[in-house]
């Protein structure tokens, strides 16, 4: 462990921060006895000394028998009680370098660009402000580091301390940065359908990662909310900067982001248009705007299913935005109108701003980007739209920009015939979606079963359209249910959350009938996902009905 004494008052440079993990302060040229017993019980590798009494302190201190460093740009050849005694330049000596302290002070800043070809056929000019290009890669840098000046400010961070947050990857990231800077420990609670690519990012920069399960409520003790705030109670010295009720979110961007932009467009915005995820970028953005100009409207874009575009918050697969509840940092007065935004509209859009304006993003961009095109059009060649990039594609190379995780869940179409011709089929004599629901009884399934001749059942937590593919908890097997039953016929009166299996494995919509076939040897049916929606299942005998058409018709062809 090295120290760094700051001996009389004293802004010490960045770099001695940095290179150092504990920071003492003593008030003039003596040390007092305490001072001395706790450097030496520390066993410090180095001990270095800067300031105004840093000569007379750093003697001291070598005569105790510590190895010393001294920082100062005093003359000190001539004393006799340094010898030994390192002595380096506080400032640096040469001409001036152009080079920051720090990667924290390139935070923000970020540059606006047009999307010129995505908004070709518009009125008027869309411009993304690209915040993917802050050091830790997220619009997210910008609230982390103010959260953490805060916190330090106020005594609620000391050194050594622990960072608890729940957080969907980019603030754990900005946080994990400004943690490694500043030698805090961290632990990040993550829902699980986060892209692994976001969970392996933060162990890269020394955090601890808990997964935590997506379907259940935010009051559930297996929630992420829940488990972080277990988290900061139980660890001693834990903060937990609550990026959903810390108010330094939003002023972050109020001081740094809001006027950046107004800058940047000479004051012509017109209108704003952002994800809304805890609410502190659009609520800050939208309050430094209106401040300067209460004509400049604020958009929110929200995924289908969020609380904010009118939903209760159930699951939806795009990362990063919409809720299932209210943060405190958003601000409903500083936004004039929320779009809903779907999944597949989200992604695809995404995917375009890559190949036609070159810029990697990440599906919550799409997300209000597609929002910023369903407004634009109505807007005259005077009004400015700026949407904000809030961070890179990379981050969700195995999930959207995967063409194999793209098809699982039903967001393209192959070639040739594919699940939904043999959906399709089956659509002509069945019910779309046969299911039940946890709290049913086991012989409600069976009933339902045998009226509709079918072998197995979906288990989903709500009625509500479109179901969302996480709504789907489970499934019964008629199988399973028989050889059970038989040494136990009181099971049936139990519920269906007592008997149930594990979901069926699904397949997309758009792939191909083969793939569906090669996946119904490891199970008996599979449950068809379209565009994030669970619309059906199929069985082995669904596909070999399929199949045998398929068959005769190329035959009449013949």
């Amino acid at each position: 462990m090295d120290v760094l004494v700051l001996a009389g008052v004293i802004e010490p440079p960045e770099f001695l921060l940095a290179r150092n993990s504990r920071v003492v302060q003593v008030d003039g040229p003596d040390v007092a006895p305490d001072v001395l017993i706790d450097l030496r019980s520390h066993l410090p590798r180095r001990v270095t000394v800067a300031g105004p009494y840093a000569g007379d302190v750093a003697a001291r201190l070598h005569r105790a028998g510590l190895l010393v460093r001294l920082h100062t740009d005093d003359e000190v050849g001539e004393r006799k009680d340094l010898s030994g005694v390192e002595v380096l330049p506080l400032s640096d000596p040469g001409p001036r370098m152009d080079v920051v302290g720090s990667v924290l002070e390139v935070v923000g800043n970020t540059p606006l660009v047009r999307l010129d070809r995505l908004g070709r056929d518009l009125p008027c000019p869309l411009l993304a402000k690209l915040e993917l290009l802050n050091p830790g890669g997220s619009v997210k840098d910008r609230p982390a580091v103010a959260m953490v000046d805060a916190a330090e400010r106020d005594g609620l961070l000391r050194p050594g301390g622990t960072i608890v947050e729940g957080t969907s990857g980019n603030t754990g990231v900005g946080l994990a940065i400004v943690a490694a800077r500043r030698h805090y420990r961290c632990i990040f609670v993550m829902p699980d359908k986060m892209a692994p690519e976001k969970v392996a990012l933060l162990r890269a920069y020394g955090a601890q990662v808990v997964i935590c399960p997506t379907a259940v409520p935010p009051e559930h003790p297996d929630s992420y909310y829940s488990v972080t705030a277990r988290l900061a109670r139980e660890i001693p010295g834990a903060f937990h900067p609550d990026q959903y009720s810390n108010q330094e979110n939003p002023e972050s961007h109020v001081r740094t982001t809001g006027p950046e932009i107004w800058h940047q467009t000479a004051g012509r915005i017109t209108y704003f248009v952002a994800g809304i995820g805890t609410g502190g970028t659009v609520s800050g953005i939208g309050r430094y705007l209106k401040s300067k100009d209460p004509g400049v409207r604020i958009v929110g874009a929200d995924p289908e299913g969020s609380v904010y575009s009118g939903g209760s918050g159930r699951p939806y697969l795009v990362e990063g935005i919409g809720e299932d509840f209210w943060p405190t940092t958003y601000d409903p007065g500083a936004v004039d109108e929320v779009i809903m935004v779907s999944d597949a509209d989200s992604f695809h859009t995404a995917r375009r701003v890559g190949v036609e304006e070159g810029i990697l993003v990440g599906g919550s961009a799409g997300t209000a980007i597609w929002a910023a095109l369903q407004l634009a059009p109505r807007l005259g060649p005077r009004d400015v739209v700026v949407t904000l990039i809030p961070d890179s594609g990379r981050g969700y190379l195995s999930k959207l920009y995967s063409d194999e995780w793209m098809s699982d869940h039903g967001f393209l179409r192959g070639r040739g015939q594919t699940v939904a011709d043999v959906l399709e089929k089956k659509g002509r004599r069945l019910p779309e979606l046969i299911h039940v629901h946890p709290d049913d009884k086991a012989s409600e399934a069976v009933a339902i079963m045998q009226e509709y001749s079918v072998s197995q059942l979906p288990v989903v937590q709500l009625d509500e359209v479109p179901l969302a593919e996480a709504e789907v908890v489970g499934a019964v097997h008629e199988h399973d249910l028989m050889r059970k039953a038989l040494s136990d016929p009181s099971l049936l009166d139990r519920s269906v959350r007592e008997v149930m299996g594990p979901p069926l494995p699904s397949v997309g919509a758009g792939e191909s009938v083969e793939l569906a076939v090669n996946r119904l040897e490891a199970s008996p049916a599979i449950l068809v996902i379209d565009h994030g929606h669970p619309v059906g299942v199929i069985s082995r005998t669904d596909a070999l009905g399929f199949l045998a058409v398929a068959a005769s018709e190329s035959e009449a062809i013949k």
